[in-house]
């Protein structure tokens, strides 16, 4: 997008958020009946945006609905918050909302639209975080009828996917999910946390941030209240485990900017075939970098 882009005058004054106010009513409404129950995949009439839908269309549409004047609004993409896909959304909501603020800083925003990331910093009561979803069933990969599914889903029937967890410990001794791992939501639904990596699993149970997670291609949207049980799907004698980010020594490896070692690190390969680690969170990074103490600069002889 265009940075210095401006409306024309006669399209300046439609209503303030890009979608209309019915629009917004309606998505209002099943956010709400979402939050009354947890993890359930609650449809809605998902709106065209000007962009493909899978770029971010359904936690947009969510972002566009809940924002208002006084906001601040962080935008991220697998960490980072100069990222295209980042860059783009929050320039749009930049000229489609006047009067909202945006930030980089997590502590600061009052609402966080991220894809593929939970920030590092936790999450507190006045923040919400809404997650961009390409495919919210996690019954898709084990059952291809949607009326099967939700009967599946009512029923609290997730035996088949189960089996499928099984079968990955059997063919190759750990479950090979690296991504989208299924979750137990407040003792009953299992949700599809969106392409968040199992690292960031953890941070769904009792948050104490809303998490809103909208699929504008599937148009369903489904939540996470506060402080409200997340439990990943696994076995008493495989238990979940997240990345560890050991090296060949089994230590583990640190950030090569900030030097941290509590973050979800990105592999990253030089022009020159070496292999480094960074943190996934540009924001944690550079707020980590901030606080070091400048080293002295040499001295020029």
């Amino acid at each position: 997008m265009n940075a210095g882009y401006e409306l024309p005058l006669d399209e300046a004054a439609y209503s303030f958020g890009f979608l209309d106010e019915f629009a917004k009513r309606e998505i209002r409404r099943t956010v709400l009946k979402a939050i009354s129950i947890p993890g359930y995949q609650t449809p809605y009439a998902s709106r065209e945006m000007p962009m493909g839908r899978g770029f971010g269309t359904g936690g947009l549409q969510l972002t566009l609905s809940l924002v208002g004047v006084g906001d601040t609004l962080k935008v991220i993409d697998q960490g980072a918050d100069d990222s295209v896909n980042a860059v783009n959304l929050r320039q749009f909501v930049e000229l489609t909302c006047p009067g909202v603020d945006t930030t980089e800083h997590t502590a600061e925003a009052s609402l966080i639209q991220s894809r593929h990331r939970i920030p590092e910093v936790a999450l507190t009561e006045q923040q919400v975080l809404v997650l961009q979803v390409p495919y919210p069933d996690p019954l898709v990969v084990v059952e291809p009828s949607e009326a099967r599914r939700k009967v599946m889903h009512g029923e609290g029937d997730y035996s088949r996917l189960l089996t499928k967890l099984y079968e990955d410990i059997v063919q190759f001794n750990e479950i090979t999910i690296s991504h989208r791992y299924p979750t137990r939501i407040n003792g009953h639904y299992v949700i599809d946390p969106s392409p968040i990596p199992r690292y960031d699993i953890p941070r769904l149970h009792q948050s104490k941030a809303l998490m809103l997670l909208g699929a504008g291609r599937e148009r369903k949207i489904y939540a996470v209240p506060p402080y409200t049980e997340a439990v990943p799907l696994a076995f008493e004698d495989v238990p979940f485990r997240t990345e560890d980010f050991l090296d060949e020594q089994g230590e583990r490896r640190a950030c090569a900017r900030c030097g941290a070692r509590d973050s979800f690190l990105d592999e990253l390969i030089g022009d020159d075939g070496r292999k480094t680690w960074h943190c996934s969170d540009s924001d944690y990074c550079n707020d980590r970098l901030a606080d070091q103490p400048q080293q002295p600069a040499e001295l020029v002889r």
